[in-house]
Parts: C-alpha cells; structure tokens; sequence
C-alpha cells in the first residue's frame, strides 16, 4: 500500500500525501504551488484556459495529452508528468510555441492565452500530424478566445508545431522516461481514512475488494463527468476510487470479430478502432468533446454514468454491444441496452462495476449509420442521438436495431419502427412510411434547454429517413451538411 501520489513537475519528482478525494490539479496549481499561469474560466472543461499537458509513457516514449485542469483530479495524475506554461521557457528563452504566439500577435487580453500554449505544446510533441488549417482547428477546438479572434493563433500553430519538437523536453526524453518508468510500481494507493479517502488500486482484485467495502463510493476513470458534479454541482463526494492504474482496463483490442474496449480506454484511445469499424463511428468519436476531453473520457465512463443524452450508447446500442460488469464474486454480461433501466438507473448491484465492452463488426449483409444533432458543431452534447444498422437480403431489411439518445430518459432502441421497417424494400421509399410513424409512439420526448419536444421528434424522424436515403443509394454528399463519408466505406453487400 502507499500512501501518497507521485509524479513529475520542471523534471523532478514531487510526492504528496494530502490529497483530498475532491482536489483538483488547478486548485493544487493555483493555491497550493502559487503558478497561477493556469487559469480558471467556465469550470466544466469547455473554454480550455486551464489546459496543462500530461506526459505518459506510450512504448516506452513520453507522449504528452492536453487536460482540463480545472475538472482532472490531483490523484488522478500521479505516475504522470504534469506541465504546466510556467514549465515551458528554458534558459529565459521563450519556448518555440510561444515565440510563434508572439510573432503572430496571438495574443490580446491573454487569459486564455496559456491553455491555448499548453494544446499546441501538446501538438508540437505529436507526431504525423497533417500541416494543415483543419488540424490545428481540430486540436484547437477546445480552446475559446473572446478577443484576439483564432487566425493569428492557428498562423503560430503552423509556423511553430509540425517540425520535429526541439525544445527541453524533448532534449531531456530519455531522463523523463527512466524517472516515469520509476514512479510506476503495482502497489494500491490509499490517501485518507474509511470515511474520507482517495484510492487507486492496481488490479480488478483490489477494485472488487475495495468497492465491495465501499459500494457507496465514487468510480472515476477520466473525470470528465465527475469533474462536474464537483465544480458545478458542489456535491461532496467523500470517498474516490480512481481506475486509472488498473492494468490491462485501458485495453483496446480489436479482433475479426469486433473490438473489446476496457472500461478506462479514453475516446482517443479508441478512437482509430471505432473508426475501422464505421466511418460514421469514427466521425462521431471526433465530435466528443475536445481534444482535453478525449483525451482524459472515458467509453466505459460514458455508459456507467447513464446520461440518456450521453453520445455513444445508441451507436453501441445499435451495433449491438455487450458489457462486461463484475464483482467480488464474479462478472457477468448483458446486452448493453439492458443496463439502462430508468433516468439515473442502472442495472448494477451495490459492488458491481463496468469492466468493458465488446462491439462486434458489421456483417457482410449489414450497414450502419449515426447522426448527432447539436447547436453547435464542436464541444456539445445532442439534441438528438440517432443510430442504425440494418440487416439487408436482396434489398430487403430483414432486420433493424435503430437506437436514439435525447428521446426519452435513457438511450433506448425504437421496438415499434423496428418491426414496422422488417421487410420493408429499400428501393421502395413507400414501404417506409410505416416505421416513420412508429416513431411516434416509441418516444415521447421532453422539452429542455437544448430542444423542444416537437423538435426531436422531427429530427428523429427526418435522421431515419436520412439513413434509409443514404442505405438505398443516395449521395451522403446531397443530404450531409458536415463530414462527408469516404465513397464506398461501410457500404452493404
């Protein structure tokens, strides 16, 4: 057992052995080290003035992620490195993004000015990325700035981040990766007493034991959802068990079969497997969030939360996914539409908790489709959720897994349009009508801040008639407003 947390900062180690279940790195940052470089703006990980970077080893090299400091956990980071904008200038010389910001004029007011450094510093230490506008607006979709407006800084992003990384991180690789490879160890962290505690055991064993013990406490695996219910919902959540340093549950493994997704797998992790197995998987992954986010998010967070607007579950639903729980007693298995019982309910024992997911592949006969409908483009949730996979025979769907969030208080499978769309031809757009209407009887969606009843039941609607148009030969092109889809990609025999 050890009872502290450990990681790196300005490449040495600190160790601490006061942290809180509820502590967050930028309130460490702010009030306890006095770096106040890292700002705190909106407190739910949307506007990115509070992004720090956090250096992991990814075989074996250290490979640096942007992170919301403002809603990620201080334990959370330990057997990482943490970087922060005051971390960057060596030998009083400006790092070589932030001389680019400087030339570039990208900066006005400047609050936001250090998140926007520590995501491009992050891009500045990946590498194969495409020198192109669209990358960097891509890397940069998590970061707002009011004042200065975003050319200047994706004009520093470009001169500054797609040549090889020349700066003292980089000098001082092998050094970091022999002290990470140091700090890991296979011993459970417990900071605290029973009543109030931050944990992190090492192994599915110590988790099933520890949570066993303590069925009331809080699983965290990226806090990206928990984060907020402490900035924003000021809930007091005494006792934490972070996931994050059990071996094996951030697994991403794909099969001919399918893809298994361990419950602690990030969305950028996952990322490229979704993809392969759906254009339409891959274009949504890329809409989750920012890059702090997917960064740090969860799959398997996404669904033991059980947000009826949460993004994946009706596409994972659709596909037919399995998930995986387990206990001190054992694991069991259980389509994953079955987790979802009620708003806020899910179908797990006191103890019991998500250990992964198994997504299978598409069959020859099958094609798939998903659609999500926000405000905005980037950084929101849905109004509307909507998936599709139908099974086709000589042109016929003979059957139909239709799946929507933002419908109802849960993700859940439209049962009436399913039937009604069963045998219906897809060259014959009369035959469909029938599952159109059913629609309207398998939901009756709520009026809230992001849609109107009406709305969502119209866009329902309108999302199944655009995934049958598309299936029965039309262009994604002509009824796609966004992310067109590579010609030919996941189309049925």
């Amino acid at each position: 057992m050890r009872e502290t947390i450990r990681f790196l900062k300005g490449g040495e180690i600190v160790e601490l052995d006061d942290v809180g279940p509820t502590d967050t790195v930028l309130d460490y940052l702010r009030l306890r080290r006095r770096e106040t470089g890292t700002k705190e703006g909106c407190g739910e990980g949307d506007c990115g003035a509070c992004t720090v970077a956090l250096g992991r080893l990814v075989d074996g090299k250290p490979v640096y992620q942007p992170v919301n400091s403002c809603i990620q956990l201080l334990g959370m980071i330990d057997g990482a490195e943490l970087v922060t904008v005051e971390d960057l200038t060596s030998d009083d010389r400006l790092h070589p993004v932030q001389a680019a910001m400087v030339a570039c004029h990208g900066s006005q007011c400047g609050f936001c000015t250090p998140g926007f450094i520590m995501t491009l510093f992050t891009l500045y230490h990946s590498e194969g990325q495409e020198k192109s506008r669209k990358t960097v607006n891509e890397w940069l979709a998590g970061n707002l700035c009011r004042c200065t407006g975003y050319r200047p800084i994706v004009e520093a992003a470009l001169e500054a981040c797609f040549d090889a990384a020349d700066d003292a991180f980089s000098w001082r690789a092998n050094e970091t990766r022999e002290k990470l490879q140091a700090l890991a160890d296979s011993r459970d962290v417990f900071i605290g007493d029973s009543e109030r505690f931050f944990a992190s055991p090492s192994s599915l064993d110590g988790l099933a034991a520890l949570y066993a013990q303590h069925p009331d406490a809080t699983l965290v695996a990226g806090a990206t959802d928990v984060g907020l219910w402490i900035t924003k919902q000021l809930r007091d959540l005494p006792r934490m068990i972070w996931l994050g340093r059990i071996e094996g549950l951030d697994r991403v493994e794909s099969s001919p079969s399918g893809v298994l997704i361990g419950a602690t797998a990030s969305y950028q992790a996952s990322e490229e497997a979704m993809s392969d197995l759906s254009a339409d998987l891959g274009e949504l992954w890329k809409r989750i969030g920012s890059k702090q986010v997917r960064a740090s998010g969860t799959v398997g967070g996404n669904i033991a939360n059980g947000s009826p607007i949460g993004d994946t579950p009706p596409a994972l639903i659709a596909l037919g996914t399995t998930l995986e729980l387990q206990t001190i007693d054992g694991s069991r298995a259980l389509p994953l539409e079955e987790f979802f019982i009620d708003y806020g309910k899910q179908d797990h024992k006191p103890g019991e908790f998500v250990v992964g997911l198994f997504v299978p592949r598409l069959s020859g006969n099958q094609t798939f489709r998903c659609y999500k409908i926000t405000k905005r483009f980037d950084q929101d949730i849905s109004s509307v959720m909507g998936a599709f996979r139908f099974t086709l025979e000589n042109g016929v769907i003979r059957e139909a897994r239709i799946a929507y969030g933002g419908m109802a208080g849960i993700p859940k499978r439209a049962a009436g349009a399913e039937a009604a769309l069963t045998g219906a031809l897809m060259d014959d757009p009369s035959t469909w009508g029938e599952g159109m209407q059913a629609l309207l009887t398998d939901f009756t969606p709520l009026s809230d801040m992001r849609a109107s009843a009406e709305y969502r039941m119209e866009t329902a609607r309108a999302l199944l008639a655009k995934a049958l148009m598309e299936i029965s030969g039309t262009a994604p092109e002509d009824i796609r407003v966004l992310a067109q889809r590579e010609a030919g990609n996941d189309r049925a025999a």
